[in-house]
């Protein structure tokens, strides 16, 4: 019996519960809440809700607080709020004052939850090395009778599933910072896979957006595993904090740190302090690119001990890659097309060009998230044979490119995200390869990256031959 679980149900009955922000996380916690006895309303900016919502919310009597005064007058005893909004906006702090206990899904989920919880943060790389974490102990729990949960910022909500749990499965999350901003959770086993600046248009400082991360592993105990980046040196000094035992994975050296994991010669090894095994080659992994092999690095010092080698190297060998993420979309006319939609930082870029050896058509540009360009300017003028801008920041990164010397007669920016892409196409030659690898957000044109990047393979999916 989860007594956690059933702790919180007799403390949230009869409580009133306010879900602000009607996003993926707080519509899947809406029947979980009511079936725990909750009286439940919903506050969301958007002054008309669709008809679907509208349905599924006035269908269970759900109460209903929409448009620019949604946060105004909260009197409700708890609020669930979602990850993109701030804990500490005006309207919030009062309703704290007042007594209301602030909250998320992911923050009651980590509370409640009886399964074993392995947790990803990071600025690049966490759901390609979450997903790989899931599809490793996937592989354990087929031989147990265990089943793997896998959601936070992918997959699927899981505060749902918390009843259908048992401690006998595993729960692996990506956590972003926004939800790990005010958290509290001791995972089994974390990973923060590198630190460098990003979503500096929502924290107030590139400190706070490092203090965040640091919460996913702030109340682990000795028992617990921490995997930190040896290449990063933000990662390097969080071992000096953490209560748990830390394993360091690093690219092209052994660190004298032990346990560590470590790809040195064309082999990926793990040293325990004991002994040191060779765990796969670089041949074995099929996904392109350095950062994907510190993506594997990552999870096998996350699951090693709870996964076997051999596991790890079949999914090495068969894993084709998460969508958006370098993904391979269709080649035309002996033209490449990449989609790398998930490159929302310049970090996250410079990773994807350093993934190919041959020059590149990028297509970059977006919503403007406030984070230095600088250093991808020198790397993009060397690795482009041509570069097409669109968006909010597309003009300062061929202004970047321009004052770096870059040709002028090389680089071409289209307002219109389609427009962007048919050009790059046009401007491809036999033998090229077009990548959009935007280096920003996508929120000046689309929902997600996700939606980019399924724009993106619609238009390449109906391009001419060339």
């Amino acid at each position: 019996m989860n007594e956690r679980l059933q702790s919180f149900k007799n403390y949230i009955k009869n409580k009133k519960v306010a879900l602000i922000g009607m996003g993926i996380s707080n519509r899947a916690a809406v029947d979980f809440l009511l079936s725990s006895g909750a009286i439940l309303s919903a506050r969301d900016k958007n002054s008309v809700p669709d008809a679907e919502m509208t349905e599924f919310l006035t269908s269970r009597g759900v109460k209903m607080i929409y448009g620019e005064q949604y946060l105004s007058d909260i009197t409700e005893d708890i609020v669930f709020k979602s990850p993109g909004i701030r804990y500490d906006i005006p309207e919030l702090i009062e309703a704290a004052q007042s007594g209301t206990v602030i909250t998320s899904e992911m923050e009651v989920f980590t509370e409640i939850c009886p399964a074993k919880i392995f947790a990803v943060t990071g600025s690049d790389g966490k759901t390609t090395t979450t997903t790989l974490v899931s599809k490793m102990l996937e592989k354990t729990a087929e031989k147990t009778g265990a089943k793997v949960y896998l959601g936070g910022n992918i997959g699927t909500p899981l505060l749902p599933y918390v009843e259908e749990m048992t401690e006998n499965d595993f729960a692996v999350l990506e956590l972003s910072s926004f939800q790990l901003h005010t958290m509290k959770t001791a995972p089994v086993s974390a990973i923060v896979t590198n630190v460098t600046p990003n979503h500096l248009n929502w924290h107030t400082s590139m400190e706070e957006y490092v203090e965040s991360k640091k919460n996913i592993y702030r109340d682990q105990t000795e028992n617990c595993r921490l995997v930190l980046n040896a290449n990063n040196e933000i990662t390097v000094s969080m071992a000096d904090e953490a209560k748990a035992k830390v394993t360091f994975f690093a690219f092209g050296h052994e660190p004298e740190n032990k346990p560590c994991c470590y790809f040195e010669n064309g082999t990926v090894w793990y040293d325990d302090g004991k002994e040191k095994q060779p765990v796969m080659k670089r041949e074995d992994i099929r996904l392109v690119g350095d950062h994907n092999v510190k993506n594997y690095m990552a999870a096998i010092s996350c699951v090693w001990g709870y996964a076997d080698v051999s596991d790890m190297l079949d999914i090495a060998r068969t894993f084709k890659g998460v969508p958006h993420r370098i993904e391979f979309i269709a080649e035309k006319g002996d033209v490449k097309f990449y989609n790398s939609s998930i490159d929302t930082s310049p970090t996250r870029t410079l990773a994807a060009l350093a993934s190919f050896k041959e020059k590149l058509i990028v297509i970059v540009g977006g919503y403007d998230k406030h984070i230095p360009i600088e250093p991808l300017i020198a790397p993009l003028a060397e690795k482009a044979k041509f570069v097409v801008a669109t968006g909010d920041t597309g003009l300062q990164v061929l202004s970047a490119l321009a004052a770096h010397g870059y040709p002028k007669k090389d680089m071409a920016y289209l307002g219109d995200f389609d427009a962007a892409v048919r050009f790059a196409a046009n401007k491809a030659d036999e033998g090229d390869t077009v990548l959009l690898s935007p280096a920003a957000a996508s929120f000046d044109a689309f929902k997600n990256f996700e939606e980019r990047g399924d724009r993106f393979r619609k238009i390449v999916e109906k391009l001419w031959s060339f």
